[in-house]
C-alpha cells in the first residue's frame, strides 16, 4: 500500500474512532439524563408523600387539640355538678387532687350511709372517667371519742368500707389504698360523739393523684 493509501487509512481509523466515541458519550449522557430524571421524579414522590404525612399529622393533632378542649369541659362540668349537687369542695395539691365530699359515719360505727351513697357514686363516675390509672387513696378520720389507737382502728375500717363501696361501682381495687388517721386533722376540734359539729370529724377524704396530668393541671380547682 503506498504512502497516500496508508494515510487515508490513518484518517478513516482516526474518524471512526471519533464516531464511534460520540457515539459513546451521547448514550451515556442519555443515560445519565434518564437517571437524573428518574431520581428528581423519585424525590417529588418522596416529597408529595412527605407533605401529605405532614398534612394529616397536623389534621391530626387539631382533632386532638378538639377533643382534649372537649374532655377538659366535660371535666369541669362533671366537678362543678359535684360541688353543685353534693357540696363537695375539690382541692389542688401537688401532686394530684383533695375530694372533700359530706361524706360522714354514725358514732362508733364503719357503715357507709345510704344518704351519702349518691355522693361516692357520682365519685367514682368522675374517677373511672376522667382518672383512670391514677392512684386513690381514701383517708379515714374518726372523732375524739374513745382512745387513740381505737380511734386509728376505726378510721380504718371507714376508709375500707369506702373502698368497697367503689369497686362495687366498678372502680380498680388495685387503684385503691386506704389509710386511717384517727382522730388527727379534726374539723371540729373536740367534738365527739353527740356534740354538735362530731360528725363533721367521722369522715373520709380522697386523695386522687395525678401529676403531670394535662386535664387535671387545666380543670382549675380550687386552691388549697
Amino acid at each position: 500500500m503506498n504512502r497516500q493509501g496508508k494515510l487515508t487509512g490513518v484518517c478513516l481509523a482516526a474518524l471512526s474512532a471519533m464516531l464511534l466515541t460520540g457515539c459513546a458519550t451521547k448514550g451515556a449522557l442519555r443515560k445519565a439524563m434518564a437517571e437524573q430524571q428518574t431520581a428528581l421524579s423519585a424525590e417529588q414522590t418522596a416529597r408529595a408523600a412527605g407533605d401529605s404525612a405532614v398534612r394529616q399529622d397536623v389534621a391530626s393533632l387539631r382533632n386532638d387539640q378538639e377533643a382534649l378542649r372537649g374532655e377538659l369541659q366535660a371535666l369541669r362540668n362533671d366537678l362543678q355538678a359535684m360541688k353543685t349537687d353534693f357540696g363537695a369542695k375539690i382541692v389542688s395539691l401537688e401532686s394530684g387532687m383533695q375530694f372533700l365530699l359530706p361524706v360522714n359515719f354514725a358514732f362508733d360505727d364503719a357503715t357507709v350511709r345510704q344518704q351519702d351513697q349518691p355522693a361516692l357514686g357520682r365519685f367514682a363516675q368522675v374517677a373511672q372517667r376522667y382518672y383512670g390509672g391514677s392512684l386513690i387513696t381514701v383517708e379515714g378520720f374518726a372523732d375524739p371519742a374513745g382512745s387513740q389507737q381505737y380511734n386509728l382502728g376505726l378510721s380504718r375500717r371507714r376508709a375500707d368500707a369506702v373502698k368497697r363501696y367503689l369497686v362495687a361501682q366498678g372502680v380498680n381495687p388495685e387503684l385503691v389504698k386506704t389509710v386511717g388517721y384517727g382522730e388527727s386533722r379534726l374539723v371540729a376540734p373536740g367534738a365527739a360523739g353527740m356534740q354538735m359539729g362530731a360528725e363533721s370529724n367521722r369522715r373520709v377524704v380522697f386523695v386522687v393523684e395525678t401529676k403531670g396530668q394535662m386535664p387535671v393541671a387545666l380543670a382549675q380547682p380550687e386552691p388549697r
